[in-house]
């Protein structure tokens, strides 16, 4: 071996200490390279993530709840902004539709049984006749009522009164 050769080892060690060196010295906030980038708290992004995009309901300002039949959504609204939603619904089947228009809610009961149907009706929100919002499977369409998630149907329950304004849109 040559004195003027520099061991390989050398190398490797002094290339590691760099390396080493290098992280030891970075700035203590570094950013990442992507909008949100990883989740490291007291780091900012660099570029910062957009805002979201408000959700959009196609009812009018006066609607407190709004369903649209068509994408099986139903939403929740003040002053024509969406508070609640979308949540995941399901409708009437054929021969049984739920009829699309402007409606008021007539009462609510936490509890309801459907002697029409010998059926539960968890949180029921009546607003067209026997027309009801209340928990149910959104992947079976009904006799008319409107199936919500349970929790799609608390929140609906807990937000609407009497006289308040729900519009159906196809």
């Amino acid at each position: 071996m040559s004195s003027s050769r520099i061991p390989r080892w050398a190398v490797r060690a002094a290339m590691c200490a760099a390396v080493v060196g290098a992280a030891v010295t970075a700035p203590a906030h570094a950013e990442p390279l992507w909008p949100g980038g990883p989740d490291v708290p007291g780091v900012p992004a660099i570029v910062p993530a957009p805002e979201p995009e408000p959700v959009v309901a196609p009812c009018s300002e006066k609607a407190r709840a709004c369903l649209q039949l068509s994408t099986n959504n139903a939403w929740l609204m003040d002053n024509g902004k969406v508070t609640f939603g979308p949540s995941p619904m399901s409708h009437g089947r054929p021969g049984y539709e739920t009829p699309p228009g402007v409606f008021k809610v007539a009462f609510k009961k936490p509890f309801h049984w459907s002697t029409l149907h010998n059926a539960p009706m968890e949180y029921a929100v009546f607003f067209n006749g026997d027309i009801a919002y209340h928990i149910g499977p959104t992947e079976e369409q009904s006799h008319g009522c409107i199936r919500l998630t349970p929790e799609g149907a608390k929140a609906h329950y807990e937000w609407l009164e009497p006289g308040d304004i729900v519009e159906v849109v196809p």
